[in-house]
């Protein structure tokens, strides 16, 4: 019989040894109904990140983040420079909706839905399975002098970790500068844009880096949605949780024997058996309980369903609960912190929802010249102003000609009165609006000027007219 677990997992991680060097973790192929669902879910994200950057919705790509050009689309619609709050909005609902689904479901958007653990547990480590062997055989090949056969599988293994680490850098790339850029780059060589291959090389460098050596340790170091989550956690969250009370009952865990009736001897239902361990991506053991380490991932409670069958008990020692439902057997209850997260993102999105209804696709600003006051021209007042019209459709604009509404005047813009605006882009320049004096009411009038495109008003712009105080 074991003795109940010491808190010395505190003061180490599964990937780091007693002497602080880099410990391998080599997790058994996991198997069972929750593995099962997680690959469908794998591979249908995976499908999606692939395809993002290359699907179009009314021309626009369907995700891209140019941080050079300052362009981002989300869901198809194109935020611009100016459309920044709106971006931020978004990544705001989104850092709120992972806070209350820790809140409520603990980390398991890190097993089920992180392209990090997507990649490294669906991709590599299946590759790794099918090159290398199960654990047992990748522990040996790992102890083995470097013969034929192990260079020869690991030589395989990283070539193919190269090329895939190559292709996810490419699609990384077309999320980064459009997938339409990336496709033409290809075609032109890489003669021609040695730069891009350059940072290409690097993404290359930092995806192979991660997925060969430094793996699980991106989830238990590098990540700072680990971090967040101790503070998100508490009793009422559900987790991948061992249940202590069943497994350890009063005489603690214990090997199997199927000589004795475990319910009479008072032995817990853990058989102490360590395949929960051997499976786990992250090399902790989840009957110490909740850890920052600990993904979700429900690898353990596959392996414990196994093993828990295999020896008549019942399944479900290790399970998704709360400590409360554990420890105390209450029912999963909404808390108020729940409700509080939950009214907060409903606010943010209707907001979000708001602006984007309210959002323009032709954006028209016209504003006086810095430090420039009024001239006189004989009975007339004039007022010389600087324009920009971004156009956020992906129709080139041809006829684009200004109206002066509301109030009796002149407006002429400096060069041709008409003129363009390409698709995705943007015309700037200076126009001069004359009054006549008389027609004045203030010293700061309100104009209100018309953009169209042809006969089609396509937006309204307002700015101030400034004239003498008095006309006597």
């Amino acid at each position: 019989m074991s003795k109940l677990p010491d808190e010395a997992f505190r003061d180490t991680i599964g990937t780091i040894d007693i002497e602080g060097k880099r410990k391998f973790i080599f997790p058994k192929k996991p198997s069972g109904k929750f593995y099962d669902y997680r690959k469908w879910v794998s591979y249908i994200l995976l499908i999606i990140l692939v395809a993002n950057p290359f699907i179009k919705i009314n021309g626009n790509q369907f995700m891209m983040f140019n941080v050079l050009e300052r362009r981002f689309n989300i869901f198809g619609f194109p935020f611009w420079p100016q459309d920044f709050y709106l971006f931020v909005l978004f990544m705001i609902v989104g850092v709120v909706f992972v806070i209350l689904f820790t809140v409520i479901f603990g980390r398991i958007f890190c097993g089920w839905i992180c392209p990090q653990t997507i990649f490294l547990e669906m991709v590599f480590r299946r590759i790794e399975y099918w090159i290398e062997g199960d654990r047992g055989a990748q522990i040996r090949l790992e102890k083995q002098e470097w013969n034929n056969e192990k260079i020869r599988k690991k030589g395989i293994k990283w070539f193919i970790f190269l090329l895939i680490s190559f292709a996810i850098a490419n699609v990384f790339l077309a999320y980064l500068i459009g997938s339409d850029e990336l496709i033409q780059m290809i075609e032109d060589g890489p003669e021609t844009h040695f730069s891009t291959l350059i940072a290409l090389s690097i993404f290359t460098g930092v995806f192979y880096f991660i997925f060969v050596w430094f793996r699980e340790q991106v989830c238990i170091i590098a990540c700072p949605y680990g971090r967040l989550q101790g503070v998100l956690l508490d009793n009422k969250s559900i987790n991948v949780a061992y249940d202590f009370v069943r497994g350890e009952k009063e005489l603690g865990r214990a090997k199997f024997n199927k000589q004795e009736d475990r319910a009479v001897s008072g032995k817990g239902d853990c058989i102490d058996c360590k395949q929960c361990v051997n499976v786990c991506p992250t090399g902790i053991d989840i009957r110490n309980g909740t850890q920052l380490e600990c993904v979700n991932c429900t690898a353990c409670i596959d392996e414990c369903d196994i093993i828990m069958d295999s020896v008549g008990l019942p399944k479900g020692l290790i399970r998704y609960a709360s400590e409360d439902e554990i420890e105390k057997k209450a029912p999963f209850k909404f808390t108020a912190r729940m409700k509080g997260y939950s009214a907060i993102l409903l606010i943010l999105v209707g907001i979000l929802i708001g602006l984007l209804f309210l959002r323009t696709e032709v954006e028209a600003t016209i504003l006086r010249l810095p430090g420039q006051l009024f001239q006189h021209k004989g009975d007339n007042i004039s007022n010389v102003f600087t324009y920009k019209i971004i156009n956020k459709t992906n129709n080139d604009f041809n006829d684009i000609h200004f109206k002066l509404v509301g109030i009796k005047g002149n407006l002429n813009l400096v060069g041709k009165q008409h003129f363009k605006v390409k698709k995705q882009g943007m015309n700037e320049g200076t126009l001069f609006v004359e009054i006549n004096q008389y027609t004045l009411e203030s010293d700061k009038t309100k104009l209100k000027i018309e953009v169209y495109e042809g006969n089609k008003k396509i937006e309204t712009s307002t700015t101030s007219f400034l004239s003498p105080r008095s006309f006597d």
